[in-house]
């Protein structure tokens, strides 16, 4: 139990010190030698949980997935909204997720399957609609699937722009501010009169959600 414990914690080590790196160099630039440095263990004890860079970006960008669980709602389209803002929150405070962000958009990331974070959002997306749809709180017309992957794409592009313009310290406001856009298209009004779409519901989602733990 205690090498166990202990090789949880040395791979949570070199996860931390790979998504510092990777979130400062990009894929390509970003070398072993300084994701070692950065952890400070030894090359055997690295290669013993990856197996190489790649194996080590996919790691990060598979730990994205662990942050974006939200508290279950009565309302889908709450979740919804929660989902959006408690993953832009985390991009403000958690630097595993702006590394793995920053791996999924880096177009220079030669040789790196960059497509399962997208693929992972469009599922949770279209899980939460497909409820949402159930217990009629969407318009009669509305295609799940092709909303999933508006909503992911777009947000993608928030990201993106909020990365550039303000490193994401702006995050909040815009992910409201889409929502705001996308969600009338999407939602009966009724339902949208019950959501909070606030551009701080992050951190609410977020000390809710750890206040659970």
């Amino acid at each position: 139990m205690v090498k166990q414990d202990r090789a949880i914690r040395t791979r949570r080590t070199i996860l931390a010190a790979a998504a510092k790196v990777f979130e400062e160099r990009g894929y390509q630039a970003a070398t072993i030698t300084e994701i070692l440095a950065s952890a400070g263990v030894t090359k055997g004890a690295l290669y013993f949980h990856f197996e190489s860079k790649e194996h080590l970006a996919q790691g990060v960008l598979a730990e994205q997935d662990q942050r974006l669980t939200v508290p279950s709602r009565i309302c889908k389209v709450q979740e919804i909204v929660d989902t959006v803002a408690l993953h832009a929150y985390r991009l403000q405070t958690d630097p595993m997720v702006r590394a793995g962000v920053r791996l999924s958009l880096d177009q220079q990331a030669t040789g790196l399957d960059r497509s399962g974070p997208f693929l992972r959002w469009s599922e949770i997306m279209l899980h939460f609609l497909d409820q949402a749809q159930a217990q009629g709180e969407l318009l009669p017309q509305v295609n799940t699937s092709d909303t999933a992957d508006v909503l992911v794409g777009s947000f993608a592009g928030v990201q993106a722009m909020s990365q550039i313009v303000s490193g994401y310290q702006d995050l909040g406001h815009r992910a409201s501010q889409l929502m705001r856009h996308i969600l009338p298209n999407v939602a009966l009004s009724s339902v949208l009169a019950t959501v909070d779409l606030s551009s701080t519901r992050g951190a609410l989602v977020f000390a809710e959600r750890d206040g659970e733990r």
